[in-house]
């Protein structure tokens, strides 16, 4: 285990301790919206007027902590939705599992969806047979669920993360990839390798990957491309710049004409932003959308709801900082004037 993994939740440890000997403990933002089941990675769409959420469904499967993420041992998807922003949220139950999906056999992670034409589309990843994370499609005429998957996944895919942004004038767009347990560092020669092969601090960084769809929503029409993400020169973030370089999580949305990229810096748990002109990119740095969360891990949405734009995030509060027990919340988004977001600070040790 490398000390990368060690190190915070080290110091997550002692944060909790100092905030147990405060009056006021711990500050949190907001509160977790649904108490009675871990979840986490949440990706929020309006279908139908109704808000849904496609998270990861966290358990407690007793696997030892690593940077692989191998406690991370998900066996199935939950889809919940709420009416409105602050209204009741609902549990649709187990909209699918892995043992329904031929090809999977374990680790089902951060998941997304998309709808066209009156169908919904879950996408996901999984370890197959050779623990080698793919990612697959599953498919519901109900937004709930529950879905079906391709006996196969996706052919072009890989890694994590998957991410669907549908554009303007239909065109579908995913994105995916993660580093460290997320294995897109295994995939620099374009075909997967079991040894990591991370870039020189000073080099070039890892960067997200995109494809548009094709109209089945099933299958990339176009070879796989870098989403590369430069600094204000114009110049791509480099590997060892690890508070701004990306990590995992990507999510595109669309705001006054430019399109967003936000993901994970992991190591450093914040959640930050970089603009374009293209769903293809390149972007540009931008800055954070939000401080560290009580827990290791980050990962979020941005929505439109009712003419006002809203953060989608996970922490650990329910578990007490267990980072592989999480729970999902919300809260709003800003953009500024300028086109820059609001920083959001989600939680302080100390108390407010």
């Amino acid at each position: 285990m490398r000390l990368g993994f060690l190190a915070p939740m080290l110091a997550l440890g002692v944060a909790l301790a100092a905030a147990a000997q405060t009056s006021s403990g711990p500050w949190f933002l907001d509160q977790p919206l649904l108490p009675g089941i871990y979840t986490a990675d949440p990706s929020a769409h309006v279908f139908g007027g109704r808000l849904y959420l496609y998270p990861s469904h966290d358990i407690d499967a007793g696997v030892p902590a690593d940077d692989l993420g191998s406690h991370f041992a998900m066996r199935d998807y939950h889809v919940l939705s709420m009416d409105r922003i602050g209204g009741a949220v609902k549990d649709h139950g187990v909209a699918l599992d892995i043992a329904s999906v031929p090809w999977a056999k374990r680790q089902m992670w951060a998941p997304d969806a998309a709808e066209r034409g009156g169908q919904y589309y879950l996408y996901f990843p999984a370890k197959d047979a050779r623990d080698v994370f793919r990612i697959g499609v599953a498919v519901s005429s109900n937004p709930a669920g529950p879905f079906k998957a391709d006996p196969e996944p996706i052919d072009g895919a890989f890694s994590i993360d998957p991410a669907v942004f549908r554009d303007a004038d239909g065109a579908a767009y995913l994105y995916f990839g993660g580093i460290w347990g997320g294995q897109l560092q295994r995939w620099a020669s374009g075909a997967y390798q079991a040894k990591d092969a991370y870039p020189a601090p000073g080099a070039p960084a890892l960067m997200p990957k995109v494809a548009r769809l094709r109209d089945d929503m099933r299958h990339l029409a176009e070879p796989v491309r870098d989403v590369i993400i430069n600094d204000a020169e114009g110049r791509p973030l480099t590997y060892g710049d690890n508070t701004r370089r990306f990590f995992e999580a990507t999510w595109v949305h669309r705001y006054n004409g430019k399109y967003y990229l936000s993901y994970s810096t992991g190591d450093t748990h914040f959640l930050v932003y970089a603009t374009g002109d293209s769903p293809y990119g390149p972007f540009t740095y931008r800055g954070r959308i939000m401080e560290p969360v009580l827990g290791w891990t980050t990962h979020h949405s941005i929505v439109e709801s009712e003419g006002k734009w809203y953060l989608f995030y996970h922490d650990a509060q329910l578990s007490k900082g267990q980072t592989h027990l999480r729970n999902v919340k919300v809260t709003p988004l800003v953009h500024r004037p300028d086109g820059t977001i609001e920083t959001i600070v989600p939680y302080r040790a100390g108390g407010r």
